[in-house]
C-alpha cells in the first residue's frame, strides 16, 4: 500500500517504514547528563598507613652467634667445641665483642632434648632476652 507525499509523489512501503531515532538519542543523552550531574559519589573508607620516613639504610655488619648441637650432644659455638657449663661465659664474651650479634641454635634431630634445654637456659642466663631461633640441623 502506498501513500501520497505532500508534494504529491507516491512513497513506497520501504520509505514509509523508516523511523527517525534522532529525538530519542537526544532524550537519552540529556538523561545521561542529568544522572551524571546529580549522582552522589560515596567516599570509600580506608585506613591511613603510617609510613616510616625515608632514610638511608645503614649496613651494619652483625655476625650471629651460632650454637650447634651435634648428634653426639657436643656443643659448638662458632666452630669451637664448648662444655655445657661454659656456654653462658662464651655467649657473654661473644656478645661483648659484637653487641649487635644475634644468637641462633642449630640442633641435630638425634641430639637429646636436655642438651637443647640446657643451651637455651644458658642463653637466658647470659642475659639474652630476645627469642632465639632454633633450627634443625640436617646431616
Amino acid at each position: 500500500m502506498s501513500r501520497i507525499d505532500t508534494v504529491g509523489q507516491m512513497m513506497s512501503d520501504e520509505e514509509e517504514a523508516k523511523i527517525d531515532l534522532t529525538p530519542m538519542l537526544d532524550v537519552v543523552f540529556i538523561m545521561l547528563i542529568f544522572f551524571i550531574v546529580t549522582a552522589t559519589f560515596v567516599k570509600e573508607l580506608g585506613h591511613d598507613i603510617n609510613k616510616p620516613p625515608d632514610v638511608d639504610i645503614v649496613d651494619t655488619e652483625s655476625e650471629s652467634i651460632t650454637i650447634v648441637i651435634k648428634a653426639t650432644d657436643t656443643i659448638e659455638i662458632d666452630g669451637l667445641s664448648v662444655d655445657k657449663r661454659a656456654v653462658p661465659a662464651m655467649i657473654i664474651r661473644r656478645k661483648a665483642e659484637n653487641p649487635q650479634a644475634s644468637v641462633s641454635v642449630l640442633a641435630h634431630s638425634k641430639s637429646r632434648a636436655d642438651t637443647l634445654v640446657s643451651v637455651v637456659d644458658s642463653i637466658k642466663e647470659a642475659g639474652i632476652k630476645d627469642s632465639v631461633p632454633i633450627n634443625e640441623l640436617k646431616d
